[in-house]
This record gives C-alpha cells, structure tokens and sequence, in this order.
C-alpha cells in the first residue's frame, strides 16, 4: 500500500474558532468551506478541521476520552504558552518542574483536544 497523503483531522463544533487556533498557532492558513477547514503551513496540508455539531470536548484526563493528542516541542515555554493563551487555548496542567531539562505542560485547544508544550535540551 502506498500512502499519498497523511492527515490528522480534528472534529470541531465551531469551525472558525478551532481553524483560526491552529492555523494561528503552526503559522498557517486557513482554507474554508462550509464543514471543513484546512491549515496549510508553508505551501502544505497540514491539519483538516471538520464541523461536527455535537461534537462533545474531552475531559482531561479522567473524563469523557481525548480524542487525539499532539505534542509540539518548542524552545521558549513562555512565549508559547503566551501564543496559545492569545489564540483562546487553556492550560489544562502546568509542568512540575519548569526549570526540569525537559518536560510538557498539557493544554486545550478551543474545541477541548488536549496537547501538550514539550522541551527537551538543546
């Protein structure tokens, strides 16, 4: 079998909310139609947003299952931290340890799928 495109796609109730937070936070585009949504990130597909209307957010990390999860490693903590906060994401759990040589803090996007903030050292 030969793949000829992979996509991770996030189900979403309010398409312009979770699209404009991930297109924000990768540096991408958002290309819309009615009930899909794509992130383009440097001249590539990226990330599809597809509108489910009852669409139920995850409970980290006892509740209601996560449905996917990302982990995106960054070299400045506060200022992405900052960036996901500005783009309407929560802090879910804050790291233990922020001066540890690596770690995660976990955090929701606008449509409640958890990911997290990971470092590791240089």
């Amino acid at each position: 079998m030969q793949i000829s495109r992979r996509m991770i796609v996030l189900d979403a109730a309010d398409l312009e909310a979770e699209s404009a937070f991930w297109a924000g936070l990768l540096g991408g585009t958002v290309i819309a139609s009615d009930r899909w949504h794509n992130i383009w990130v440097d001249g590539e597909w990226q990330l599809g947003i597809q509108l489910a209307p009852d669409h139920v957010q995850p409970e980290w990390p006892d509740g209601t299952p996560q449905q996917i999860h990302f982990d995106l490693y960054i070299d400045d903590l506060d200022a992405a931290h900052d960036e996901v906060i500005g783009l309407g994401g929560r802090l879910l759990k804050a790291a233990e340890d922020r001066s540890a040589v690596s770690g995660a803090q976990v955090y929701a996007d606008p449509a409640g799928h958890p990911f997290c903030l990971c470092w590791l050292p240089d």
